[in-house]
């Protein structure tokens, strides 16, 4: 009885937890991938957006500001900033455009940087 209370307990704290930290920002609502693809999430529902610089079939990273709008993506060699423009330094990367995780973003917490 204590164990299923416990597994109870900790799937709904990790359930809970994951669903927050999904409706608390949009850092994820635009997504680049495959042959210059992309969607949008802003609105709710997907939306097809184009002008995306990738070309590859896996392993692509893309990161949104706080409020939806796209900073930057990549697929592990190069890296362009949200006018699709590669940013500096940002080519010649050593991930491989058929990884299945290239690249992975991992946005700064610092609260004095978050707008």
């Amino acid at each position: 009885m204590k164990k299923k209370l416990l597994l109870t307990a900790l799937l709904g704290i990790i359930f809970n937890v994951s669903l927050f930290s999904q409706a608390s920002n949009y850092n994820s609502n635009i997504w680049y991938f495959g042959k210059y693809a992309g969607l949008n999430f802003n609105s709710g529902s997907p939306i097809a957006v184009y002008g995306g610089q990738t070309n590859t079939i896996e392993g692509i990273a893309t990161i949104c500001d706080l409020n939806g709008n796209l900073l930057f993506y990549t697929e592990g060699t190069t890296i362009w900033n949200r006018f699709h423009q590669v940013m500096p330094n940002g080519s010649g990367l050593l991930g491989h455009y058929s990884a299945a995780q290239s690249s992975i973003i991992v946005p700064d917490l610092n609260p004095n940087l978050i707008e």
